[in-house]
C-alpha cells in the first residue's frame, strides 16, 4: 500500500491560533500585573508603619537618656547624629538606630512633630504614595497616632 503524501498542506499553526494564544498570554501577564502591583502597595504601606515604630522606639530610647525628645527642628535625625541645634543634652549617648534615618518606601522624609498632635509627646507620619496631606488607599498618611 502507498502512502499518500499532500506537499499542498504545511504542519504548523495557523494565524487563528497563534493570536488565540498570545491573547492567552497577555490576559495571564495583566492578571499577574494587577496582582504585583497589589502586593506591592501593601507591602509599602506594611513597610512604613513599622518603621514608625521603630522610629518611636528610638525616640522612647532618645528620652531615657537626654530628659526630653528631640526638638522638631532637630528632626529624626538627631536619633543618628549629636543634635547641634538647641537645645543639646550632653547624655545624648546614640545613635538610637542601626542605620541612618530612612526614608519612607515612597522615598520621602518622615515628618517629625515634637510635641505631637492630640497631646502626644511626639507625632510621625509618612504622607503616603501621593506626598501630599490627605488621601484615601495607597495614598493615605500612616502616622504614628493613627491605626
Amino acid at each position: 500500500m502507498e502512502q499518500k503524501h499532500n506537499k499542498d498542506k504545511q504542519a504548523g499553526f495557523t494565524f487563528i491560533e497563534i493570536m488565540a494564544a498570545m491573547m492567552i498570554l497577555v490576559i495571564l501577564i495583566g492578571t499577574a500585573g494587577f496582582t504585583y502591583v497589589r502586593y506591592v502597595s501593601t507591602a509599602r504601606v506594611v513597610a512604613t508603619k513599622n518603621q514608625i515604630e521603630n522610629l518611636s522606639i528610638a525616640l522612647n530610647s532618645y528620652i531615657l537618656d537626654c530628659g526630653r525628645y528631640p526638638t522638631t527642628d532637630q528632626g529624626l535625625q538627631a536619633l543618628w547624629e549629636k543634635p547641634v541645634l538647641e537645645p543639646v543634652s550632653d547624655r545624648w549617648n546614640g545613635p538610637y538606630l542601626n542605620k541612618k534615618v530612612p526614608k519612607d518606601p515612597w522615598e520621602n522624609e518622615y515628618e517629625y512633630k515634637s510635641p505631637g498632635p492630640y497631646g502626644l509627646p511626639f507625632g510621625i507620619r509618612s504622607l503616603g504614595a501621593d506626598s501630599m496631606e490627605g488621601g484615601q488607599g495607597n495614598d493615605r498618611d500612616i502616622s504614628s497616632w493613627e491605626d
